[in-house]
């Protein structure tokens, strides 16, 4: 397996504080890799810096062998994003926002179809505005799809799903790696960390304090949830 995502050296700083310090490691493809931490610590500005929309002020970065920052352009075509909250038109309807992120790649996956996978296929002609938050998250993941990517990035995947569409969609996202797609996560569930991460890095204000695999954490901790190892090793629970 050759590299999709690499970081050695990672360093972000604002206004004299460092927010992501010397952050090192790779993502094999067709891999789901996880990057995990409480709020603030630094996760958004590493995955800025990984995506080459914020420059980094130290360390050396890779998406799919290339520069990020360099050659962003042609990056673009070939990876799908997806954040928490998108700005879209309220008015658009679903099926017109999907025609016209198809529009912008030359091999689109059919939009059509990725609606009806993750369950908002009776959807299409419903404008944005009148999507509950789980159809809007859903949406927004069919569209970080839509450029048949090599690797995407999901931010907070499932937030506002029931227990049933995140198993759907999980299912969905497994079907869609065995296929080759790399995909980069990042959540505050653990169940859904320990379903579908092959890896994970946890940071503690901006500096990664684990690396490797979900079992590998719990025996680190002695721990037999992962979600109390995950807070251990975040010191979530120092921090309350």
């Amino acid at each position: 397996m050759s590299e999709a995502i690499f970081a050695e050296g990672l360093t972000k700083s604002y206004d004299g504080k460092t927010v992501v310090d010397h952050l090192s490691f790779s993502v094999e493809r067709g891999t789901v890799f996880g990057l995990l931490g409480a709020n603030g610590a630094g996760k958004s500005t590493a995955i800025e810096c990984l995506l080459g929309t914020k420059r980094a002020d130290a360390g050396t970065v890779r998406l799919l062998g290339q520069d990020p920052g360099k050659q962003r352009r042609a990056l673009f075509q070939r990876i799908g994003v997806q954040f928490q909250d998108g700005d879209y038109q309220a008015e658009i309807r679903v099926s017109e926002l999907c025609e016209e992120t198809a529009c912008l790649y030359p091999n689109p996956m059919d939009w059509r179809v990725l609606c009806r996978q993750f369950g908002i296929g009776d959807k299409m002609r419903a404008s944005v505005k009148h999507l509950s938050g789980g159809q809007r998250q859903r949406l927004f993941i069919v569209l970080a799809l839509i450029p048949r990517p090599e690797v995407v990035f999901l931010d907070e995947l499932t937030t506002g799903l029931d227990a049933k569409a995140r198993r759907e969609v999980w299912k969905t996202l497994e079907s869609l790696k065995e296929k080759g797609l790399t995909i980069f996560l990042t959540s505050h569930f653990m169940d859904e960390v320990e379903a579908l991460c092959d890896e994970i890095c946890i940071l503690r204000k901006g500096v990664s304090v684990f690396r490797g695999s979900v079992p590998q954490a719990k025996a680190l901790c002695g721990c037999e949830r992962f979600e109390d190892a995950y807070l251990h090793l975040a010191d979530q629970e120092a921090d309350a």
